[in-house]
Parts: C-alpha cells; sequence; structure tokens
C-alpha cells in the first residue's frame, strides 16, 4: 500500500480549490453577462413595442381626425341641405302667402264690387216696385173707372155682367168638351181599327201557313233510306250541286225514304223533281251527272 506524499496532497487540493473559484467565478460571469444581455434584450423588446404602441396611437388618432372630418363634412353637408330645403320652404310658403294675399285681395275686389252691384240693384228693384205700385194703382184705378163705364153703358150691374160672363164661359166650357169627346172618339177609332187589322194579319198568317207550306214544297219519295246518303254524296257535294244547279232547298231529315223541296218558285222545284225521279231511277248520282240531268229538265 502506498500513501502519497503531504505536500502533493496540499498541492492538489489547493488546485482544485483555484479550480472550484474558477468555475465559480466563470459562472457568475456568465450569469451577470446573461443577465445584462436580457435586460438589454427586455429594454429592446419595450422599446420596439413603445415604438409599436405609438404607431398605432399615432394610426388611431389619424382615424379619429379623419373620422372627425368626415362627420364635420356630412355635418356641414346636411346643414347646407336643411338650410337650402328651409330656404325652398320658406320661398315657396312666401310665394303661397302672396298669391294668398293676391286671391283674398281680389275676392275683396270682387265682393265690393258685387255689393256695389246689389246695392245699386236693390236701389233698382225699390225703384221699380215703388214704379210697379204706381203703376198697379193706376191699373186699379182704371179698371174701377171702366167698370163703371161699363156698369153705364150697359145698363147692368157687376154681379148682372158676372153672371152672364158665367154662362158664356160654361157655353165655351160645353163646345170644348164636345169637341175633345170628338177627337177621342176619333183616336179611339183609329186606334180599334189599326187593333183589328192586327188582329185579322196575325190570323190571316197563322191560317195561311199550312196552304203557304203546301205551295212551296214537294214532296219526293225514295225507294230507301240508303238513298238519302247517296244523294247526299261525300262531304255533302252531291246535295251542293243539286241545289246549286236547280236553286232549290233540298231537305233531307228523319221522315223515312222522303226528300222535301222547298222553294217559292213553282217551275224550278217541278225541274228539281223530275230531275231527282230521273236520278233516284238511273242510281248513276254525282255533281257531273246531276249538271246534265237539270240541263235537259231546263230543255237547255
Amino acid at each position: 500500500m502506498v500513501y502519497p506524499q503531504p505536500g502533493k496532497l496540499q498541492t492538489e487540493r489547493e488546485v482544485s480549490v483555484s479550480s472550484s473559484l474558477i468555475l465559480l467565478f466563470t459562472g457568475l460571469g456568465c450569469f451577470i453577462f446573461g443577465g445584462v444581455i436580457a435586460f438589454f434584450a427586455r429594454q429592446v423588446i419595450a422599446s420596439r413595442r413603445l415604438r409599436l404602441a405609438e404607431q398605432e396611437a399615432r394610426r388611431i388618432s389619424e382615424q379619429a381626425n379623419d373620422e372627425q372630418k368626415r362627420i364635420l363634412l356630412e355635418a356641414r353637408e346636411q346643414a347646407f341641405n336643411i338650410k337650402t330645403e328651409a330656404e325652398a320652404s320658406y320661398r315657396e310658403r312666401h310665394s303661397e302667402l302672396q298669391r294668398l294675399e293676391k286671391r283674398v285681395a281680389q275676392r275683396e275686389e270682387s265682393l265690393e264690387r258685387k255689393s256695389e252691384a246689389l246695392e245699386h240693384r236693390e236701389a233698382n228693384i225699390s225703384a221699380k216696385e215703388k214704379e210697379a205700385d204706381r203703376v198697379r194703382a193706376r191699373v186699379e184705378e182704371l179698371k174701377h173707372r171702366q167698370h163703371q163705364q161699363l156698369e153705364l153703358i150697359a145698363g147692368m150691374s157687376s154681379a148682372e155682367a158676372r153672371e152672364l160672363l158665367l154662362q158664356r164661359v160654361e157655353a165655351d166650357i160645353r163646345d170644348e168638351v164636345a169637341r175633345r169627346i170628338r177627337v177621342m172618339e176619333t183616336q179611339v177609332k183609329a186606334e180599334s181599327n189599326e187593333r183589328a187589322q192586327r188582329i185579322l194579319a196575325l190570323a190571316i198568317q197563322r191560317c195561311a201557313t199550312e196552304v203557304v207550306a203546301e205551295t212551296t214544297v214537294s214532296v219526293v219519295p225514295l225507294p230507301s233510306d240508303e238513298m238519302k246518303g247517296r244523294l247526299i254524296g261525300r262531304e255533302g257535294r252531291n246535295i251542293r250541286a243539286l241545289e246549286h244547279a236547280t236553286g232549290v232547298e233540298l231537305i233531307i231529315d228523319d221522315t223515312p225514304e222522303t226528300v222535301i223541296l222547298s222553294c217559292f218558285d213553282p217551275v224550278r222545284r217541278e225541274i228539281a223533281r223530275n230531275a231527282l225521279n230521273k236520278l233516284i231511277l238511273d242510281g248513276r248520282i254525282h255533281p257531273a251527272r246531276i249538271a246534265e240531268v237539270v240541263q235537259k229538265e231546263r230543255g237547255e
């Protein structure tokens, strides 16, 4: 077993202590240096934040100033518009008031003129009424004088004259009543004659219906109801050709085995009847054959 020497142990301890001190001072320096760096870094970050805050404050201030300017401009524009509208409304109302004043003044002048005209008319009416009263009094006086003169001339009183006048009026009324009665009798006779003529005409029309039907209609017998379809033809061309060629209306109804010819001209009706009988006997019924048979019946 080997033991170290005392001097050597002391030297190693001193070296160890100095190494520890160096490490300690180195760490402490690093800590201080790191603190200083952190302090400066915080200062830099704080100054940057301060600058950003100042920029944001300036931006907000600028926005606030712009908004304030915009609000002021809008307020000024609104105030100008309100002022303009108020001035226009004032001018309009002022002109309306002037028009109303002119109308009122015109009405007042018109009323004054009408009042003057009414006063003048009332004065004229009063004068005319006075004149009429004077004329009426004059007329009454003249009537009274005339009555007196008539009584003197006729030698009768007013009662007798009134009785005579009533008798004459009664005679005139009787004559007028008789004249009116004669006129009414004449009117009644004329109306009675007219009404009787209407009744007779209606009766004649009703009674003559059968006679007219007999003289304007001819009946043609058919061998069968199938012949009606052949007489009508496709799309009605045969019946149209027959009516056009003869000028007679061909009536094909539900009457069995019968065709009716209607026309006011008996000659046309007879030609159509003979032609139709020949066509039925021949059996060839078409537009060309119809025209040929009708021409032969006419003698053309």
